[in-house]
């Protein structure tokens, strides 16, 4: 049963970081956030040879969230600006300044935000997002090829030929 009133960090280590930062819980997610900074602060991984079980994957942090926060705004307005102050004279390649600048951002939220890392999980995360681009690379172009293709050849050979079309 859930009570009005404060928790402690016990409690709010239980609530999902994710389920905070929807429902606007922000006393949950400081208390989590205010456990791990005094847990790094204290030696956290030093010679005391403790494990959490965490398969080598990043602690949450207020400074990880903040950076990846400012690497998110500052990637999301230069490409804002650039299209705004029409800076390249060539549509084409205001996109693939845009597209670029998207990527980065992927990685970005990514690493700082779903904690993703050749480390965490054993490898596993990075393998099955390695599995999940090359299946959305393979739908992609597999769709252009087929409508592209498709495109040539519904077209009839000339219109003097239509009439004769089933």
């Amino acid at each position: 049963m859930v009570t009005a009133g404060r928790i402690g960090a016990a409690e709010a280590a239980r609530i999902p970081v994710a389920l905070c930062v929807a429902l606007g819980l922000v006393a949950p997610l400081r208390l989590r956030l205010h456990a791990c900074d005094r847990h790094d602060q204290r030696g956290g991984h030093g010679s005391d040879g403790h494990g959490h079980g965490d398969g080598g994957a990043a602690h949450l942090t207020l400074r990880g969230y903040a950076t990846g926060f400012f690497a998110a705004v500052f990637l999301t307005a230069i490409p804002f600006w650039l299209v705004m102050g029409k800076t390249f004279g060539s549509s084409n390649t205001t996109a693939a300044v845009i597209l670029a600048f998207a990527a980065v951002q992927i990685v970005v939220h990514m690493v700082y935000f779903l904690h993703m890392s050749p480390k965490s999980e054993g490898g596993w995360n990075l393998l099955a997002l390695l599995f999940t681009i090359m299946l959305v690379v393979i739908a992609l172009s597999g769709s252009l090829w087929v409508m592209y293709h498709l495109n040539h050849n519904m077209m009839p050979e000339s219109m003097q030929n239509m009439p004769n079309m089933p």
